[in-house]
């Protein structure tokens, strides 16, 4: 559709989970350029993706027609003939294999109303238990961790707006100066305290700043946490009101932190005791006067022992007297566009509509009657995000597979073994707006919608509730992710209806199968959004709004917070002879996720056109490394490629690898599938590894792959 004649529209960013505020528009030259405007988490900005987030609109690799395996090829074919062909051999694998027979994975990236609508597809058109999505690999093990202290995980219980007016901030295993820029303007404590094992940029503003820069072996974060409490209770820095008044179960945690003195906690995680000491005085003394914040992100998270990492920082933020406090708190920094809204309405494997557990006989009551079903018709709980993928084409796993806005061949741990897995399927189908790594393994690719050609609502990780608005159409031929559900729920003999394709009918529907859940979302209107209302779930009611948590007390039936008692256990892999070195992945400012979209921009992929190592001199020189060329990174699980950088700052026994990239760049076939006890979350940060020079280097499989017919990239 060209854009001549069209205005500005206002929406949301397509990336990250602060969902910045823009504007769409012509660009003057046939495309679509993008601008930002005032809202409280952005305030007017945007990082380097948002500002070209356009150019994806008109890019040439847009997938437009649906493509049909034939032959071992992809081909074009017409919507009707995808459809069918879908719809008659998902109908043949359960015939064969039972309802379970084929399965669904989603995304943390899809409106409200596309995870609410799979969830309902998969349980009512498939009837079948399988499906999980990408958000369990964000954070899963922050969001078990809340609900076990507070009774309900929202990523930020209070507006971003409000972390301006602390004395102190900790920020755990995130690096939003890369990640979420615009966040940093809101970071302006006088006492930023990093925990990062790298000196990232968010740790050099905080050192920069006058604050600390705390640098633990990988794999020791929930030590350093244990090692703080410690000192802040030898400092007299607990709240002992507040512990005594809002909380319960302090002993037991303190019996835990009661063996990891400084002096304990430097030897496990390499931070000195005197900067353990000074960033429990710093946090204390601002938690005391200003009011102070912890927050955690995917560094201390994805991990085999996640749950427990993040109960940690939890656990030191209650013992402060943090959460529930105006000006104070503990919060995560949902990672993915719609991660928190994402895991609240049923594409989860575990949960229903509303953040209900799908084990709760009332919540499965209250949604089958939602769904004009009986309660019987509703497939228990199925297996966790790897678990899925892992059981692919197994004799007790799904035969099929239907893939909507994720990429697990990159984004997957132990992603080598995911893409055998996906290749032993009988059916992998993929609705998708360009041609991933997983569109192009696929036996049916279907030419979905993207962000600025379709209306929806995304949940920020404050829990607001965002309006996406349509700026244009989509390309001729292209459906909407609820359109393709809707017609294939027809085609497997759901009534007419039953699948509504209007997102605005769609919200209407998730309001009444949310109300009176955990996330209840029964006063959240389209209409309610387009006036701009500001509104926070829960909103019970029209006009209702929460912003900030907990203030009155938690969700627990007594009211009180929970402390957890943990303790620090190994990472499931350790160093050795053949492995010497840690290998932790994380993301880099122009990328997003696996790259599928951000690869395909020209101003990104220019400045970071390939995977890249981080390794300190020492490190290189020792594996006889040069910078600028090839190294290849080897672990248990695969290798991948990687140009070297030298980075002084860089721990001499961990190397880093950003985990945007596909082909022989795919730093996720590196990386550990042990999972979490609670949460599922795999390892991503910790896995051993050895590096070693690499000649003559990859293929030019870095890029994204192109579309069927189109020439493959440089």
């Amino acid at each position: 559709m060209s854009p001549a004649g069209r205005g500005a529209t206002a929406t949301h960013c397509p990336y990250c989970a602060l969902q910045c505020a823009m504007f769409v528009e012509p660009d003057g030259q046939g495309g679509w350029a993008t601008r930002p405007r005032d809202f409280p988490v952005n305030r007017g900005g945007l990082c380097r993706k948002g500002w070209t987030a356009g150019e994806l609109l008109t890019s040439p690799e847009r997938l437009g027609t649906p493509l049909v395996r034939r032959g071992g090829e992809l081909a074009e074919a017409t919507w009707e003939q995808a459809l069918d062909l879908v719809a008659e051999r998902v109908g043949a694998l359960q015939a064969e294999h039972g309802p379970d027979g084929v399965g669904v994975f989603g995304a943390g990236g899809l409106t409200n109303e596309k995870s609410y609508l799979l969830g309902k597809f998969t349980r009512l058109a498939l009837g079948s238990r399988m499906i999980d999505y990408n958000g369990r690999f964000c954070m899963s093990s922050a969001a078990a961790a809340a609900v076990r202290a507070f009774g309900l995980d929202r990523g930020l219980p209070f507006p971003v707006s409000d972390l301006s007016g602390a004395g102190a901030v900790l920020l755990a295993g995130a690096n939003p100066a890369e990640t979420m820029p615009p966040l940093m303007g809101h970071l302006t404590a006088p006492a930023l305290v990093v925990v990062d094992p790298r000196r990232t940029a968010t740790a050099q503003a905080a050192l920069d700043g006058g604050g600390l820069h705390l640098a633990p072996r990988p794999g020791t974060d929930t030590a350093l946490a244990l090692g703080l409490l410690h000192a802040a209770r030898l400092e007299g820095l607990l709240d002992t009101g507040y512990i005594a008044e809002r909380t319960a179960g302090f002993e037991a945690a303190w019996e835990q932190a009661a063996a990891w003195w400084p002096e304990r906690t430097e030897l496990q995680t390499g931070v000195s005791a005197s900067r353990i000491r000074a960033a429990a005085r710093l946090l204390g003394t601002a938690a005391a006067d200003q009011g102070a914040y912890v927050l955690t992100g995917r560094g201390t998270e994805q991990h085999a022992k996640g749950t427990d990492s993040a109960s940690a920082w939890i656990n030191l933020a209650l013992a402060l007297g943090l959460p529930g406090r105006q000006g104070s708190g503990w919060g995560c920094l949902t990672g993915q566009g719609n991660g928190q809204g994402g895991r609240e309405h049923g594409q989860k494997a575990d949960q229903l509509p509303g953040y209900r557990m799908i084990t709760d006989a009332a919540a499965r009551e209250h949604v089958a009657g939602v769904w004009g079903v009986d309660e019987a018709d509703i497939p228990g709980a199925g297996v966790s995000a790897y678990e899925l993928l892992d059981s692919l084409g197994t004799p007790s796993g799904p035969k099929g597979l239907l893939v909507f806005g994720s990429n697990p061949a990159v984004s997957a741990p132990a992603a080598a073994g995911v893409r055998e897995r996906l290749d032993s399927l009988d059916l992998l189908v993929v609705a998708d707006f360009v041609m991933s790594e997983t569109a192009a393994r696929a036996d049916v690719v279907l030419p979905v919608a993207q962000w600025a050609e379709e209306e929806g609502t995304m949940t920020n990780l404050e829990g607001r509730v965002l309006r996406r608005r349509r700026a244009l159409a989509p390309p001729p031929g292209v459906r909407t992710d609820l359109e393709v559900l809707a017609g294939l729920a027809e085609r497997l003999g759901q009534p007419a209806g039953r699948f509504p394709s209007d997102p605005d009918a769609v919200l209407a529907e998730l309001g009444r199968a949310s109300a009176g859940g955990a996330a209840d979302y029964g006063g959240v209107s389209a209409q309610r959004l387009e006036d701009g209302e500001a509104v926070h779930w829960p909103a019970p009611a029209p006009g209702a709004s929460t912003p900030r948590l907990f203030l009155e007390g938690f969700a627990h039936p007594d009211g009180r917070a929970r402390f957890r008692p943990v303790g620090h256990t190994p990472a499931a892999e350790q160093a050795d002879a053949d492995y010497p070195l840690v290998v932790t992945t994380g993301r880099t400012m122009g990328h997003y996720q696996s790259g599928a979209q951000t690869r395909r921009i020209g101003e990104l992929a220019a400045a970071d056109p390939q995977a890249w190592v981080e390794v300190h001199p020492d490190t290189a020189a020792e594996h006889g490394l040069a910078p600028g060329e090839w190294a290849r990174l080897t672990a248990r699980r695969g290798t991948m490629l990687a140009r070297v950088r030298l980075v002084p700052t860089a721990r001499r026994d961990t190397v880093f690898v950003p985990f945007h990239f596909g082909g022989d760049q795919t730093a996720n076939d590196l990386t550990n599938p042990a999972l979490d006890p609670l949460s599922r979350m795999p390892e991503f940060k910790v896995a051993a590894a050895r590096i070693e020079p690499a000649a003559p280097g990859p293929s030019p499989a870095g890029a994204a792959p192109a579309a069927a017919g189109a020439a493959a990239p440089d």
